[in-house]
């Protein structure tokens, strides 16, 4: 079996690294959980003020209070996608229809030439 050449990882390539991907997941977390607590503040003031449409503006605050955090924890325990191998792309199984990169017609293949003559 014929190794390959190794073949260095580009910087270019590399992915994030964890204590990045942590910090920004913890970023994120933050922001979602104050646009929960505007929310409730915003709830409360309207309420004091009693606007127009209090029902809607009231429903909506709810719904925000109650999707984001839930929004909140999926997001922040999310990790990015794994990044698929460089080569993973070239050995996909192909359709039936579908005939090999490495097929040439008749016309085309080379053919060996079996000379009688010395």
């Amino acid at each position: 079996m014929k190794h390959q050449a190794y073949q260095p990882i580009l910087i270019t390539d590399a992915s994030r690294s964890q204590d990045d991907q942590l910090n920004s997941r913890q970023k994120r977390y933050v922001l979602m959980m104050g646009i929960r607590v505007a929310c409730l503040v915003v709830g409360a003031i309207l309420v004091g003020v009693r606007p127009p449409l209090l029902w809607l503006w009231l429903s909506l605050c709810g719904l925000g209070m109650v999707l984001i955090p839930w929004l909140a924890v999926l997001l922040a325990n999310d990790r990015p996608p794994k990044e698929e191998h460089r080569l993973a792309g070239r050995f996909q199984p192909r359709g039936r229809d579908t005939a090999p990169p490495m097929s040439l017609t008749t016309q085309e293949r080379p053919h060996k030439v079996i000379d009688a003559e010395p």
